[in-house]
């Protein structure tokens, strides 16, 4: 893949020639939105290497610039690529193939602290720390690239300047790292795996923690190029099968710096890349029914609940997994959100597959969203997400429906189907779904609903 470089000063140079262009024929509110963001240019790479103009974030979060200044990719086509790099890959389920790293979360809290290992029966009993799954653990390589010994992934180390989803997919044809040349663009799955809940998102770099082993990866904020300092965004192959904002093509990533999978556009946006090869197994579910009201996903390892909880706050989800005695089993819990995240089905969607983004095997309870609009639930974690001021106040969750925003005076789906945010554990439930909330106006809720697990021993199943 050939990319076209510009020098810093040549790239705003075109782009104030572009801006004075296009200005020409923009409505004042279109004029405004130009003006009050740095207009780029982007280099776009699929077969060819081709200019588009677009605009670039603005601080608020904008990532609905006017349709005349993208060279917007389709949806359809942005699928079909998608489809022809997986079966060009080869994933395949198997058994034992799709190990869940842990969290890594080892600390206990509270809604507003750092509390004590709570005992059972406790508020907080059974949240993320009181249970350990498959510890992270790392090999460098010492030529680039670090070996996940949970996942049999192997990664590239430093993921370089940013580059575009179209660069990303088109370039993982000729890249070449450490002797091998067998390295593909992870899906969001095979992404996530990485992340680790001991990051902290505070109010600067100085005083945050990324959610991504730093001793082991290269990793930037976002600041040191020009942006906030959350914005160190990172690509997948993954495409959302509906759109978010205005019809925008999106493409779900993995926010290392504020520890969330949200969607993004594909066009106007710049990403990191860590290419990653071996086990095409990995992120690829096996499930099987098992006829008593649980599923069985052979890859994982993991039982699960067929059917789901009506809504409670973070301390009542913990609480009713605990205390479930369901199917011949007492050893229920509340997942973590990597657990929770790896039953997402991403080729569904609400709007294209009217139906919850999970296996069909699942019943998963229709809720009226805050737009009126029939839509499925946000689902508890057992994991604390330390974001903001008040960092022990939410817990993550992962959206089964659609992610919720408000803006340009209206709800729509900012973040697709099988987002990762997070919601307070506990408040007023009266004062909920609130809006507004963060760049994209998230709808936030206190009272979501549940999906019990417990793990099985497979050789046991045999």
């Amino acid at each position: 893949m050939q990319k076209l470089k510009m020098t810093r000063y040549w790239r705003l140079f075109i782009s104030l020639i572009l801006m004075l262009s296009l200005l020409g024929g923009c409505t004042q509110d279109e004029a405004e939105v130009i003006t009050s963001q740095e207009s780029r240019a982007v280099v776009q790479t699929a077969s060819s290497v081709k200019m588009v103009t677009s605009v670039q974030i603005n601080e608020k979060g904008n990532m609905t610039p006017p349709m005349h200044l993208q060279n917007r990719t389709d949806l359809e086509e942005a699928n079909q690529m998608e489809l022809d790099y997986l079966e060009s890959i080869g994933y395949k389920s198997k058994a034992y193939g799709y190990p869940i790293v842990d969290t890594g979360q080892d600390t206990f809290y509270n809604e507003s602290r750092i509390i004590h290992a709570p005992s059972e029966g406790d508020a907080f009993y059974g949240q993320d720390a009181t249970y350990t799954g498959n510890a992270p653990s790392y090999v460098d390589n010492g030529d680039g690239t670090i070996t996940d010994l949970v996942t049999g992934l192997m990664w590239q180390q430093d993921p370089g300047e940013k580059m575009t989803w179209q660069e990303a997919m088109a370039g993982a044809d000729s890249f070449e790292l450490a002797g091998y040349d067998d390295w593909r663009l992870p899906t969001i799955k095979e992404l996530y795996s990485l992340i680790n809940f001991k990051g902290e998102t505070g109010e600067s770099a100085q005083t945050s923690v990324p959610y991504l082993d730093s001793q082991y990866f290269n990793f930037t904020y976002g600041d040191v190029t020009g942006e906030r300092f959350i914005d160190s965004q990172y690509a997948t192959s993954t495409i959302y099968e509906s759109t978010t904002f205005e019809n925008n093509t999106t493409m779900f990533g993995v926010n290392f710096a504020d520890g969330r999978i949200k969607g993004y556009p594909v066009d106007g946006k710049d990403f990191y890349v860590m290419y990653v090869r071996g086990n095409t197994s990995y992120g690829v579910n096996q499930f099987v029914d098992n006829g008593d009201g649980t599923i069985t996903d052979y890859a994982t390892g993991l039982m699960w609940m067929k059917y789901d909880s009506g809504a409670m706050d973070f301390v009542e989800a913990l609480k009713w997994s605990e205390d479930l005695d369901y199917a011949g089993y007492d050893d229920w819990r509340l997942p973590n959100v990597k657990e929770l995240q790896s039953i997402v089905d991403y080729s569904k969607s609400p709007d294209t597959t009217d139906s919850a983004a999970i296996s069909d095997l699942f019943q998963v309870t229709q809720v009226t969203a805050i737009n009126g609009e029939m839509d499925y639930p946000y689902f508890w974690s057992s994991t604390t997400h330390l974001d903001g001021r008040e960092k022990y106040s939410n817990a993550a969750y992962v959206s089964f429906g659609e992610a919720l925003g408000y803006m340009n005076n209206q709800f729509m789906d900012v973040h697709g189907a099988g987002a990762q945010r997070s919601d307070p554990k506990v408040d007023t439930a009266s004062e909920y779904p609130s809006y507004g909330n963060g760049p994209q106006g998230d709808v936030r809720m206190v009272e979501n609903y549940v999906r019990a697990v417990r793990s099985v021993d497979l050789d046991a199943l045999k």
